[in-house]
């Protein structure tokens, strides 16, 4: 029995400390909590939930395999040599094949459910009051001014706070929201304005709350366009 309880208190310990040392780990177990809420307000039948189980697991247990095969590596050499970089390489396409996975999971589980509303959330955007979207405007023009100051990077108003490809993308998807009204198009739009956000940041050219404020601003402005027509 003390051996069972050791056993099992040894992989907790190994779960902790991934979530400890990993940040890929703590940003799976946020999703995973999030998801996990919003399924209770979801009538969803046992199938479904072995398969959002199914797919939540196989992220968590990739992460973790990664994680000791790194380590594991770590222990044995310190110096560059190609046979441990492609070892890494594919604990970690590992993840990422478990992760797009669970993407379609949820996209799939969720997508019919969550339509209805977000088509509702769409027409009151276009038909709430204007003076709402100035607020929104003025909050996030605010944000950015303090996070500047905090930061001590430039002046409040003038530096590359902004990402304009992608306030430029951003925009262009919400068009195409407003236009088509379809939440599988608008899906596909914005998956496509994140990749090219994800491109500024992978060049160095825009850090990761440059594109955030550009992507904000973008929906922001484009929004209070189609308020005014």
């Amino acid at each position: 029995m003390k051996r069972l309880i050791d056993s099992f208190n040894y992989a907790v310990q190994g779960i902790i400390y991934t979530l400890k040392t990993q940040r890929n780990m703590r940003i799976h177990f946020f999703v995973m909590t999030l998801i996990l809420i919003l399924s209770l307000f979801f009538n969803f039948s046992k199938l479904e939930l072995l398969s959002l189980f199914f797919a939540i697991s196989l992220v968590i247990i990739a992460e973790m395999i990664n994680t000791a095969v790194e380590k594991t590596i770590d222990m044995f050499t310190s110096e560059f040599h190609p046979l441990a970089k492609i070892a890494k390489n594919v604990a970690a396409g590992a993840v990422l094949v478990a992760a797009l996975n669970s993407i379609m999971v949820g996209y799939l589980l969720f997508f019919d459910r969550v339509n209805p509303f977000t088509k509702s959330i769409i027409f009151k955007i276009r038909s709430s009051p204007v003076h709402l979207t100035f607020i929104c405007i003025l909050l996030i023009t605010i944000i950015t001014v303090v996070i500047k100051t905090v930061t001590q990077t430039g002046t409040p108003f003038k530096g590359g706070i902004i990402s304009g490809h992608a306030a430029l993308a951003f925009t262009i998807s919400t068009v195409v929201t407003f236009l088509t009204e379809n939440i599988l198009i608008a899906t596909l739009s914005f998956m496509l304005s994140i990749l090219v956000g994800q491109s500024r940041i992978e060049g160095e050219i825009h850090t990761f709350f440059q594109v955030v404020n550009g992507a904000l601003l973008g929906i922001l402005i484009t929004v209070l366009i189609f308020q005014l027509l």
